[in-house]
């Protein structure tokens, strides 16, 4: 795969956005999904610094979900602000990883992404549920670098 947009289709990435808003509507949390060739850095670390430069670390409730996907290095990285991490167990993330590589190893990334996302969603939903003043604080579109 030689570009970012080669690896999904906008049709696909359109199905991730409504993934997202979906998986939002249960929960304050926030979901964004990354995509970029390569990263120079390490995968978590690179998924770090983009966690800010999104803003995501700048939610009410700190409870924002970054996907980021490596295309070329063939890495993801499910990282989780600061609010999720004091109120869940160590490996929190480990289901919804296992699903996204699950799909990842079959080739099929707009559906691994998407099951991630709606995992995210359903996992979020249990520590930070929906309230009625909740806004949406980010972007749902598909980020790339």
């Amino acid at each position: 795969m030689s570009k970012v947009e080669d690896f999904l289709s906008a049709e696909e990435e359109q199905e991730i956005v409504t993934a997202i808003i979906d998986a939002e509507k249960n929960t304050s949390g926030e979901i964004r999904v990354h995509i970029e060739k390569h990263s120079r850095v390490a995968h978590f670390e690179r998924a770090q610094e983009l966690f800010h430069l999104l803003k995501m670390d700048n939610t009410k409730e700190e409870n924002g979900v970054l996907i980021y996907v490596a295309v070329t290095d063939k890495k993801f990285v499910i990282y989780g602000d600061k609010g999720i991490d004091k109120v869940v167990p160590k490996d929190f993330w480990i289901t919804t990883k296992d699903i996204i590589q699950e799909h990842f190893k079959k080739g099929a990334f707009k559906n691994g992404i998407v099951a991630g996302v709606l995992k995210a969603g359903q996992e979020l939903e249990k520590h930070f549920p929906w309230h009625a003043n909740d806004t949406n604080e980010l972007s749902n579109e598909v980020s790339k670098g």
